[in-house]
């Protein structure tokens, strides 16, 4: 299958839907992404090192936020991250990622023209990368414009984060393993960047975090039901690879690449070996390998400046067939908790509990502790989802938009029904963890379902049609008296009474300003005026309803 061929099933990127439209039917509109605008960049989301501890992690909230901004609400997030040794080429192949994401975005014109020749030279306008042996990202960065990519009618919005090169001659091995953590907490899509081979090492690094797997399953009251392993993907993509026995032919050097992780990952009759690899594939729902050879000396030169002929040519087809690959249906997932699709909104929660605990960037957060960070954001997101549940169903019920009264007793019915199915959302999503966290997170839900059902009951007293009506029948009714009582007077008393012509000049007076005032308030107040007319009518059916009911 030749570069070309793959582009026909490659995905498409989309623009983001407005946010007064309907997403779910909406017609996307392609989007153009200016890679190269000096105004995309990347922005840091963990920095490390303070002037208090040089290896302290600070979670840079604003940035994420500004990201995460630009999903659309209830769409879903894949987090592709590129972590490794220090200058093995993460943010120059996420340079790549982009260049290709902007491909697809102008997919639509007729070329036969690889899309990465398009590009006279890589630049350093994505993710920032130089050639050399200095170290050049500290920290966890995020591509400060997600991608939103359609594929057969399914919407993602993809996020790229780059991390701190691991192994150099700064960082302790707390700190990498806090680095290695936290983007693998993170991400849905891990790429492992390995140079030449994959060492004993770095499956080493994988392992850190059976324990964490473990504790979360065993934990888990409904362990022996969970078939959920913690982490999603974890891909070692090993560059400049040197053993392929065909370089013309890349499916069979996909299939090489099989074969050698097969071999890897097989067991060993060591037990720390076997443990190791029994401890990846317990943590991880899909390990796989890919591999590249070397894109060519040039690129090694510190004065490289990314001019995309220098690069080899096998180099650059594989690049391409890399970036189908992982940019794929089969391949790009939503990121899950649990099994559960998250969104961004709660992506961000996440994040931010993961970043607390590993504030001390050089120690190791404890299984435990990981196991109880990731169950409270776990609830607060339960809680969340099941509060917004309650208040879209209730808001079409009885909300400020809404005109029709309802009888309080069939308000109360349907707010039950409501919170029976909130309370699911939140049963379905806080399934794990502590029992007794569980319950106060519960509990937060139903009093502030309580609180929120005060108000749409006050706001549907405020439409009943009865509410107020004392303000325009007592005037009527004074009018109506005063006219009844002037008529009788006038049929009853003797013409030459002087008591009943002053009586019935007075009650004729009463009459006259009374219209009068009303006549002044239907002039002023004309719309309320119908609106109590309406009520006036709602009212009537009201009690005829009542009396029906009685009567049955």
């Amino acid at each position: 299958m030749s570069s070309q061929d793959s582009d026909d099933d490659a995905p498409v990127l989309v623009d983001i839907p407005d946010e007064n439209e309907d997403i779910s039917s909406a017609e996307t509109k392609e989007r153009v992404v200016d890679v190269e605008s000096p105004f995309q960049e990347a922005l840091q989301i963990i920095s490390v090192g303070t002037e208090e501890d040089a290896f302290a992690f600070t979670f840079l909230e604003d940035n994420l936020n500004s990201i995460l901004s630009q999903i659309p609400p209830g769409w879903k997030v894949a987090v592709v991250s590129v972590v490794g040794a220090f200058r093995t080429g993460k943010s120059f192949l996420l340079s790549w990622f982009l260049r290709y994401l902007h491909h697809l975005s102008e997919k639509n014109e007729e070329t036969t023209e690889k899309w990465y020749n398009k590009f006279q030279t890589l630049g350093n306008d994505g993710f920032d990368w130089r050639g050399g042996a200095e170290r050049n990202t500290t920290g966890i960065w995020m591509w400060k414009k997600p991608h939103f990519i359609e594929e057969n009618g399914e919407q993602i919005a993809v996020l790229l984060v780059d991390t701190q090169g691991m192994f150099d001659n700064e960082t302790t091995m707390a700190l990498t393993a806090s680095i290695f953590g936290l983007s693998t907490l993170l991400s849905s899509y891990q790429i492992y960047n390995v140079e030449k081979r994959i060492q004993e090492d770095n499956l080493q690094q994988l392992a850190l975090f059976s324990e964490y797997a473990r504790m979360a399953m065993s934990t888990h009251e409904k362990a022996s039901e969970d078939t959920h392993k913690p982490f999603q993907k974890i891909e070692f993509l090993v560059r400049d690879w040197q053993n392929f026995e065909e370089e013309e032919d890349y499916e069979a050097m996909e299939k090489e690449m099989e074969e050698y992780l097969d071999k890897v990952i097989a067991d060993r009759e060591a037990k720390d070996l076997q443990d190791t690899r029994e401890q990846i594939r317990s943590c991880f729902e899909d390990v796989s390998c890919y591999a590249m050879t070397h894109p060519g000396m040039a690129v090694t030169k510190k004065k490289y400046t990314g001019d995309v002929k220098a690069m080899d040519e096998t180099f650059l087809n594989l690049v391409d067939r890399y970036c189908v690959r992982v940019f794929s249906q089969e391949s790009l997932k939503p990121k899950t908790i649990r099994g559960r699709e998250i969104t961004a909104v709660e992506l961000g929660t996440y994040v931010k509990a993961y970043a607390e605990l590993f504030a001390s960037g050089a120690h190791f957060p404890e299984a435990a502790t990981l196991l109880e960070a990731t169950a409270s954001a776990n609830n607060t997101n339960a809680i969340n989802l099941a509060l917004t549940e309650y208040k879209d169903q209730m808001s079409r019920i009885a909300g400020p938009h809404c005109s029709n009264y309802i009888k309080p007793e069939e308000l109360k019915e349907l707010h039950e029904q409501v919170v029976k199915e909130s309370l699911e959302v939140f049963d379905s999503i806080a399934a794990f963890g502590n029992p007794k966290a569980i319950e106060m997170a519960r509990e937060k839900v139903t009093v502030s379902i309580k609180e929120n059902f005060e108000m749409y009951s006050s706001l549907n007293d405020s439409r009943n049609p009865l509410a107020g009506m004392e303000a325009v029948l007592l005037p009527i009714i004074v009018a109506f008296v005063s006219y009844i009582v002037r008529w009788i007077m006038d049929l009853t008393c003797s013409g030459w009474s002087s008591v009943c012509r002053a009586s019935s000049d007075m009650l004729s007076h009463v009459f006259a300003v009374v219209m009068f005032f009303m006549l002044i308030i239907g002039f002023t107040k004309a719309k309320q005026i119908s609106e109590a007319l309406q009520r006036v009518k709602a009212a009537l059916e009201l009690l005829a309803d009542g009396g029906k009911a009685k009567k049955d």
